[in-house]
């Protein structure tokens, strides 16, 4: 389990995971926050800190140990929060996984082409490209050349008139 997302979400994830697959379930979780989740069985699971790992090295080495787990599913937790976004895809990535989706609301869905509508979907809706806010979403993005194009005459506008006054 990756932890990319507020700590409540895990901590009501678990009880739920527990009692479909056992109390015995293996669970590891990938997490940048102290302490554990609440409801996680530490003599059945290991965590990995990614504070514990910076660098290249440190990147290496924490591959190399869940590499050695040969996990089956991966489950991340994508809640619109910029908590360990690259980290969540890079795992998801590199592993062999079967991953699944965990968003805020605690809805989830698999990551493969079956689900590529609700994938789509889901990009879109972070991106705040459906509903209402699509129309306000793209008239910012086609008058972002137009602004960025009236700051920099401005800035060189100011800049000019100083070196002529000077």
């Amino acid at each position: 389990m990756i932890e990319s997302g507020s700590r409540h979400l895990v901590e009501d994830l678990l009880p739920g995971l527990y009692e479909i697959h056992g109390p015995n379930m293996r669970l590891d979780l990938v997490t940048c926050f102290a302490g554990v989740p609440k409801a996680f069985r530490t003599d059945f699971g290991q965590v990995y800190r990614v504070t514990d790992y910076a660098g290249r090295a440190g990147r290496a080495q924490i591959y190399r140990l869940l590499d050695l787990n040969r996990y089956d599913i991966c489950g991340m937790i994508c809640s619109g929060e910029p908590i360990m976004t690259k980290w969540k895809w890079a795992l998801a990535a590199r592993f062999p996984a079967k991953v699944f989706i965990l968003n805020e609301n605690g809805d989830y869905f698999w990551f493969d082409r079956s689900n590529l509508h609700l994938i789509r979907h889901f990009i879109l809706y972070r991106a705040g490209l459906t509903g209402a806010g699509a129309v306000k979403t793209l008239l910012r993005l086609a008058l972002f050349p137009l602004t960025l194009t009236y700051l920099l005459l401005y800035a060189a506008t100011a800049h000019l008139g100083r070196r002529v006054r000077t």
